[in-house]
């Protein structure tokens, strides 16, 4: 069997046709792809070496979590207790040395939730008054539910949700308010939502220039946060940026409740390398002063 060798001419051609189409393929996966609009730039108590968590916003950004999102959203990762540890939303000061679980906060809180469990004595599913170890309670039995009662969407655990998302907090303040009427052009699929703040894929859905796809994604959740969902206990005004500000916080806790108790750690033991520096320092120019080198 011979083989020919391509001639200069034909293997150009054959080169600029791979060339031509690989381009061609790549701008169209550009064209389809959409960005997301960047968080707003909200500022939140916690934030910087010296932050620190506003307990009365994580008593809101709870309630507003209980009432609002616990309809949809689990928090698998979360006990009542936790609520009561030091630096959560119910963290007693003035008892430091009750134990979480042992916290009259906690304890009410769980009491007013019923879980499922079973009676030793039946095997027969049961609900029950929950206790600070139990975890928070989920909305659904399984995935499957909570599918089915949502359109075919999964709605996410929202136990590190700040952590897991770019933008963290500011992203779900910014996603929780950015509910948009869609631009001309765009066709919304049924059961989804615009939101500009959603990461998505908008190209096939867009009418519009394929070099101008407007930001944003679609989302299976209608708007949640509006005026006065909720009434908070402290008397601060229940605007939707207000809520959306507290729930947002109380997640970012929710994601890392030892945050603060890690920069106070990290700021004594700066402040103790910096003291040990100096005094070594000090120590070594006592020692050698009147020692020729």
């Amino acid at each position: 069997m011979r083989f020919r060798l391509m001639t200069p001419n034909k293997m150009r051609t054959v080169l600029a046709a791979l060339t031509l189409g690989a381009v061609a393929m790549t701008a169209g996966s550009a064209l389809a792809k959409t960005s997301a609009r960047e968080p707003q730039d909200v500022h939140f108590s916690f934030e910087g070496p010296f932050g620190t968590f506003d307990q009365a916003e994580l008593q809101r950004g709870y309630k507003v979590y209980y009432e609002v999102c616990s309809a949809c959203h689990s928090m698998n990762l979360l006990s009542y207790r936790d609520l009561a540890m030091k630096g959560g939303p119910f963290y007693d000061p003035k008892h430091p040395n009750t134990p979480p679980a042992q916290s009259p906060y906690a304890k009410a809180i769980a009491a007013g939730v019923q879980v499922s469990d079973i009676d030793t004595s039946t095997g027969d599913v049961v609900q029950r008054p929950a206790t600070p170890a139990d975890h928070f309670k989920a909305p659904f039995p399984n995935e499957y539910a909570a599918k089915a009662a949502n359109g075919g969407a999964l709605p996410p655990d929202l136990s590190v949700i700040t952590r897991a998302r770019e933008g963290g907090p500011a992203y779900v303040y910014s996603l929780l308010l950015g509910y948009e009427d869609p631009p001309k052009g765009m066709t919304v699929p049924d059961g989804k939502y615009y939101n500009p703040y959603m990461p998505g894929d908008m190209g096939s859905y867009w009418a519009g220039s394929k070099t101008e796809v407007p930001e944003g994604g679609f989302i299976a959740m209608p708007r949640q946060i509006v005026d006065d969902r909720v009434s908070f206990d402290d008397g601060t005004k229940s605007t939707s940026a207000n809520e959306a500000h507290a729930v947002a916080t109380f997640l970012a806790w929710a994601a890392d409740p030892h945050q603060v108790e890690r920069k106070q750690t990290g700021l004594a033991v700066m402040i103790y390398l910096f003291v040990l520096t100096l005094i070594t320092y000090l120590s070594y120019r006592r020692i050698w002063a009147k020692i020729g080198h």
